[in-house]
Parts: structure tokens; sequence; C-alpha cells
């Protein structure tokens, strides 16, 4: 997924507007561009926050932007692949310059506000939404296309535990969907769909919930500091990790820790296991 802010620039002539890849366009606030298909054609349009157009891949236009702010996505062809299970060529999406739709909104909007964080989530976030818009494109908006696949039942116990595997060993790491797939042999659109079907959420809600409880462990060490824990289970910040942290707790990380050492120590001498992380265990961050 590419993600791309446009913004009016000072250049006030028409340039050609070529994409390659499918794009979702969004706008951010009330405004209005020119465009047209020949330069000597182009016409006026207006478009109210949260207005969105889909542009067809391999499509292009004169464009000129007077006063509109507004955030495209490029949707790649492997996920519209992945989406149909059909080669991306048999793949065509309708143009729609209007395009009213709450659950792409819903979506467009999770992407934007994960640009105006810094993108804090990483490569696996975007990989689910990418996947999850080209699901709705192809069964919605696309010309012609086979129906998605269903399937029946989900991932079987084994993949499950390969999955969690996984997810442990690359817990520092930032990785991607399509990897998680690989790591249970699937394609990435099966994948997403068998994975919550089997355990009710999405991958990226499996890992951070998986990172967060990883975190309350390492927390429990007193000497260890925060920064070391969100290194320590893939938080690229340590805002980010506090953020999802209280957000999943109800608690910061340090008031969670302030709280076990209150009223949790004494029933952790009695079922710590052997393998309860200490100070020297957890990797440091750089300074």
């Amino acid at each position: 997924m590419m993600v791309e802010l446009n913004v009016p620039g000072p250049f006030t002539e028409p340039r050609l507007w070529v994409k390659h890849q499918a794009v979702l366009a969004i706008a951010l606030r009330r405004g209005s561009i020119e465009v047209g298909l020949r330069r000597s054609e182009m016409a006026r349009r207006t478009y109210d926050a949260g207005e969105m157009s889909l542009v067809p891949r391999h499509s292009e236009k004169w464009f000129r932007n007077e006063d509109l702010h507004s955030l495209c996505i490029a949707i790649s062809d492997a996920a519209l692949t992945a989406a149909s299970d059909v080669t991306s060529d048999e793949i065509e999406l309708r143009r729609v310059d209007k395009l009213v739709d709450a659950r792409l909104g819903a979506l467009v909007e999770a992407v934007n506000a994960e640009r105006i964080a810094g993108f804090p989530s990483g490569s696996l976030f975007l990989n689910s939404v990418e996947q999850a818009l080209a699901v709705a494109l192809v069964n919605n908006y696309a010309v012609r296309h086979r129906s998605v696949r269903t399937h029946r039942g989900g991932l079987g116990s084994a993949r499950l535990r390969r999955i969690k595997e996984f997810v442990h060993a690359r817990m520092e790491d930032e990785f991607t969907l399509g990897e998680m797939a690989q790591s249970v042999e699937l394609s990435t659109a099966h994948f997403s769909r068998m994975f919550r079907k089997s355990t009710g959420e999405s991958p990226h809600r499996f890992v951070l919930r998986h990172r967060v409880e990883r975190a309350k462990e390492l927390l429990r060490v007193p000497e260890a500091r925060v920064l070391d824990v969100a290194v320590a289970c893939g938080f690229k910040t340590q805002q980010h990790f506090a953020r999802v942290f209280r957000r999943m707790c109800g608690v910061s990380p340090t008031e969670y820790r302030r709280e076990f050492l209150r009223y949790g120590a004494t029933c952790v001498l009695e079922t710590r296991s052997h393998d309860t992380p200490t100070l020297a265990s957890l990797p440091r961050a750089g300074l």
C-alpha cells in the first residue's frame, strides 16, 4: 500500500496524472479540483470532507488542484489478486467520482490516523487494512471478477500453534501479514479470513494482544526501563507502546507496574514460572 498526501502546490498549470495502481482518494477538507481526460475538456469538481473517489489502475487524466487537501491510497495488484483469487489482469474496478461507502471510509480514516501518528503500527497494520480495502473493492466495485471464495471452518490447531510460535519468535521485529500467512503456507486473503473465523480477531489485533501480554511480564521486573520493554515487544516508540497499552489495559505501563508491585508481588512469588524474564534478558534500547 502506498499512502500519499496531496495538497495544493505552487503550480497552477494542469498536469498529466498517471496511476498504474487502483487509487482510493478521500477529501480531508472541502475543496475543488479541475480534471478531465483532455486538457481542453477539464471540469471543476468540488468535494466535501470525507467524500471519496475510486480511480481504476492504468488511468490517465489531466489534473489541477485548486484548493483540495486529499489522501490517496494506492491498492496493489497483489492485494486485489489475493482478494479475488484470480490474476490481476482479470480484475477491473469501476471509476466512481463521488463515492460514499461507510466501510471504505472507516478504513481510509484509519490509514489517515496512522499517517498523522507517524505510522507507529508498522507494516502489519497497513497490510491488514490494504487487504480489507481490496476485498471491499473487489466485492462491490469490480466490473468483472470471480466471487471471493468462501471457506468453512477456520485454521486448524496445528496452524494456530505455528502462528503463535511465529509471533513469539518475532516479537521484537516488524513483520507483514504476508509473512504470517507464509508461515502456515496460505495466501494472504485466505489466511486473514480463516484467522478471524478461528480467533474472532484480526491478525493485527492478535499480535498487539500478545505483545501487550509479553510487556506485562517484562514490566514485572522492577529495574526494567519502560523504553526497553517497548523495544523488546516490537513497538517503535515508547509513546506508541504507552498508548496501545492504555487502550488495551486501561492503565499506563508505569501505572500497571506500580499497581502490580503494590498488590501482586505476593501472588507472583507463589506462581512465578522458570521463564519469568530477568533484567539481563531484556534488549536495551539505543540511547
